[in-house]
Order: C-alpha cells, then sequence, then structure tokens
C-alpha cells in the first residue's frame, strides 16, 4: 500500500471509532477487519477497540487510512460499496443515539409530516458531528433538496487529486440516517464536491421525495 496518511491533529471520540470498526466488522467479517487494520498499521485495534466514551482520540487519518485500505483490498467498487454499507451500519449500530436525535425515535415525532421530520432530522446529525468531533458539517435547505456540507473532513484528510469523490461513509450514514428518519423510506444521496478533488468543502445533496 501507498505510504499512509499522517496523523491530522483532528479527533473523532472514541466512541464513535468503535463504532465505525463494529460497522466494519459487521460487513467484512471478523478476519477481513484484522486484514484491513494488519494493512494500515492499526493493529492495536485488532485485540482491543476503542473505548466507548466521548473523549477525543479517534485521528481522521485513521478514517483516511481505513478507506484507501478498503480500495486497497477490494479495488475502487468493492471499497465504494463497503464503505457505503458501513455508514449505513455506523448509524444502525449507535450513531442515533447521540443527544441530537433523541426523541426523533419517539411516538410523537413518527406523526410529523415527512417533510418536517426531515427537517429536524438532517441538521441533527450534522450538529452530533459538529459537537462531538473535530469534523464540522452544516446544512443549507435549498426547497426540493437539501445540501449537506463537511468543510473539514476525515475520509479524505490528507488526500488529493482524487478522481472521484470518496465521501461514500458520510452517504452512508446519511441514507441511513433517512430511512430511519422516514420509517423505512429511501432516499437519493450524491457527493457533488470532494475535498480531495480541490474543493473547499465535501457537498452532499439530498433528495427531499423518497426513491419510488
Amino acid at each position: 500500500m501507498k505510504e499512509l496518511v499522517p496523523l491530522s491533529g483532528y479527533y473523532y471520540p472514541n466512541k464513535m471509532g468503535r463504532i465505525f470498526l463494529l460497522a466494519l466488522e459487521e460487513v467484512m467479517g471478523r478476519n477481513g477487519l484484522n486484514a484491513l487494520l494488519n494493512l494500515i498499521d492499526l493493529r492495536q485495534f485488532i485485540h482491543e477497540l476503542p473505548p466507548d466514551n466521548l473523549e477525543r482520540e479517534f485521528d481522521f487519518a485513521y478514517i483516511t487510512n481505513l478507506n484507501r485500505g478498503l480500495e486497497e483490498i477490494y479495488g475502487p467498487r468493492g471499497g465504494r460499496g463497503l464503505a457505503l454499507r458501513g455508514g449505513r451500519a455506523i448509524f444502525a449500530r449507535g450513531l442515533k443515539s447521540f443527544g441530537a436525535l433523541a426523541g426523533v425515535g419517539d411516538l410523537a415525532f413518527k406523526v410529523l409530516p415527512l417533510k418536517t421530520k426531515l427537517r429536524i432530522g438532517v441538521p441533527a446529525v450534522a450538529r452530533i458531528f459538529t459537537q462531538f468531533s473535530d469534523q464540522t458539517s452544516r446544512v443549507e435547505d435549498h426547497g426540493d433538496h437539501f445540501l449537506y456540507y463537511i468543510d473539514r473532513c476525515s475520509m479524505c484528510w490528507g488526500r488529493t487529486n482524487c478522481d472521484r469523490p470518496v465521501g461514500f461513509v458520510a452517504v452512508g450514514i446519511l441514507q441511513e440516517t433517512l430511512r430511519w428518519v422516514s420509517g423505512g423510506l429511501e432516499f437519493r444521496v450524491e457527493e457533488l464536491e470532494c475535498i480531495c478533488q480541490g474543493a473547499q468543502s465535501g457537498v452532499f445533496r439530498i433528495d427531499k421525495e423518497p426513491i419510488q
């Protein structure tokens, strides 16, 4: 594998790193995850996952190197698919338990109109990352769609000249967020711009109408 991306000094809480690794194990199997961790020199997590706390100690570079390792082992298409599935599993495994989404699963929320639920749920995910990690996220409402911005991003930290966007984990997280918030509907989420291609921010378009 090419030279690993060095540590960034920006962090996720250990809990998010733990959820991410457990999500990858869910989609890759234990042996697949161990092979990935060996490849990118994160062997310390083979025997002991990050602790289940909110201390910011899981470096952005770990995410970048995990992404690159997936591409190295499974190829660009296979790595993309696993990153998407991993993103969805991240939300399902525990991200929805963070404070900003508290109450979103309650009955009072479930009876709200779909557009209202999306207007509450999508910005709540951005607030989770901005509040609990060094990732900065924000949302703009454009009528028939949202634009979700990641201004400081881990998925392409230290990467340049990518031939395609690489924010697949975020796409998976957003897809599963929308599915959960809407009660099981699927929505189109597309990364329009990526920092590793020279953009100022990662920009994701989220359609408000579910896929038929």
